[in-house]
């Protein structure tokens, strides 16, 4: 059992929306990414702990974004001496429904 499944119920009772997924970032400030793929789409991108402000703004930005342009645009984005950043976390996050 990794960590994704061990918060996945944690993450129901606190947000009960049964088509959210739960990513744990590995690497960055941020603790958890819920986020919904609708048809391609990327919806209700929240992020938990890290720089609120900031995560809040790219949650906004990627609003209703093909997966693909997400992943185009924050893809590889490094944070400081950080080899990753809570936007490419995001993309390693949604890179299951890429392959799809």
């Amino acid at each position: 059992m990794d960590l994704n499944e061990l918060l996945e119920p944690l993450a129901r009772i606190a947000r009960p929306k049964t088509d959210d997924e739960v990513y744990v970032p590995k690497g960055v400030c941020s603790k958890l990414i819920r986020f919904r793929v609708e048809e391609g789409r990327l919806h209700d991108v929240e992020f938990t702990g890290g720089c609120h402000g900031n995560l809040q703004g790219i949650g906004k930005l990627v609003e209703g974004m093909s997966l693909a342009e997400v992943a185009q645009k924050l893809g590889g984005i490094a944070c400081g001496k950080r080899s990753s950043s809570c936007p490419d976390q995001l993309v390693q996050a949604i890179t299951p429904y890429l392959e799809d």
